[in-house]
């Protein structure tokens, strides 16, 4: 194996970035022109890309929240950054056009959230991401990679995400998915949802306003934990905004984001003003969509307003994930 590493940290001068338009939808992965949000992808230097990406103000998922003040969703953040590494992969790092990256771990922070409070940017956002990964020694392929990123509003600082992630052609992800089941995964296409889901979480308590956006069902709290089913809406457009055959990384973290508020306004913090600012855990197996799933969340610390919620994920009583929320009181920002 041979590996392929950044050749150098800094970068004289900076790529202008464009902001009329988003790129070709097919770059980020995605199927509806709306749930793409990079605007433009420049190299830095070898393995290295600057991305503008564009944060609408208002959307049917991310601009869902209770929490004051308002600032720009965490999730919005990451799934930007993830958008941006999957397209720079393909523009600058070598990787093939259907090629999927499958995400093993993950870690996201957010900073200064300041100027993340919407309507008060600091300036155009961007991420910055490097790539490092390792090609096979016959084929030149990669097959395993991680890339590092960092976020800003202009030139403020506001978050970081690293991830490590598996390139399987479309015909080794079939391998591997009927390898972990033995049998043919059935798709997202063929479920539906009633809107009235029993059990179905009220969505002010997970911090929402649209049922639709609730993942969670059939609460029940313990002592010192909270464990409920994971039943997203599988008419969501911006969780399944195409067709898959498991519960995506992204849908887990909104599981473990509002089971994580759920959690801390359980244990008598102000819901009304608590916001998911990090995340980090990894996934070892895929999330099926036929086997029920639960998610138990568990206070890990708190102190100095924020909580730390480790979420552990179980299908047929095997983990299959683990996450840990960082939970923010911003109720201090009104003031700022």
């Amino acid at each position: 194996m041979t590996t392929q590493v950044l050749e150098d940290a800094t970068t004289s001068v900076a790529p202008a970035i464009e902001y009329g338009r988003t790129i070709e939808r097919s770059l980020a992965h995605r199927s509806a022109i709306s749930e793409v949000f990079v605007t433009d992808v420049r190299s830095l230097r070898p393995m290295a890309v600057t991305a503008g990406i564009h944060l609408p103000l208002t959307h049917l998922y991310y601009s869902d929240h209770r929490q004051q003040p308002k600032l720009h969703d965490s999730l919005l953040l990451l799934e930007a950054g993830r958008q941006a590494a999957i397209a720079g992969s393909h523009t600058n790092a070598g990787v093939p056009a259907g090629t999927m990256a499958i995400v093993h771990a993950f870690q996201f922070s957010l900073r200064n959230l300041d100027a993340l409070r919407i309507g008060g940017e600091a300036g155009p956002p961007r991420v910055d991401t490097d790539f490092f990964g390792k090609t096979a020694r016959h084929s030149g392929r990669y097959r395993k990679g991680r890339l590092e990123q960092r976020i800003y509003m202009g030139d403020v600082h506001v978050g970081d995400h690293s991830m490590d992630v598996l390139f399987l052609k479309g015909d080794e992800n079939e391998i591997l998915r009927h390898a972990q089941r033995g049998t043919p995964a059935p798709l997202s296409s063929d479920f539906t949802e009633e809107p009235g889901a029993v059990g179905r979480v009220a969505p002010e308590l997970v911090g929402r306003d649209n049922p639709l956006n609730v993942v969670l069902t059939e609460p029940e709290f313990g002592a010192d934990s909270v464990t409920a089913r994971v039943a997203p809406r599988f008419d969501n457009p911006a969780l399944f905004d195409h067709v898959y055959d498991h519960l995506p990384a992204m849908t887990l973290v909104e599981a473990a984001r509002q089971l994580a508020l759920l959690t801390a306004g359980a244990a008598g913090a102000g819901s009304g003003s608590l916001c998911a600012v990090g995340y980090e855990g990894g996934f070892e197996r895929f999330a099926e969509l036929d086997v029920p799933l639960t998610a138990t969340a568990t206070p890990a610390s708190a102190g100095s307003g924020q909580h730390a919620i480790r979420v552990r994920f179980h299908q047929d009583a095997q983990e299959i994930a683990e996450l840990t929320v960082t939970v923010a009181d911003v109720s201090h920002l009104h003031g700022s």
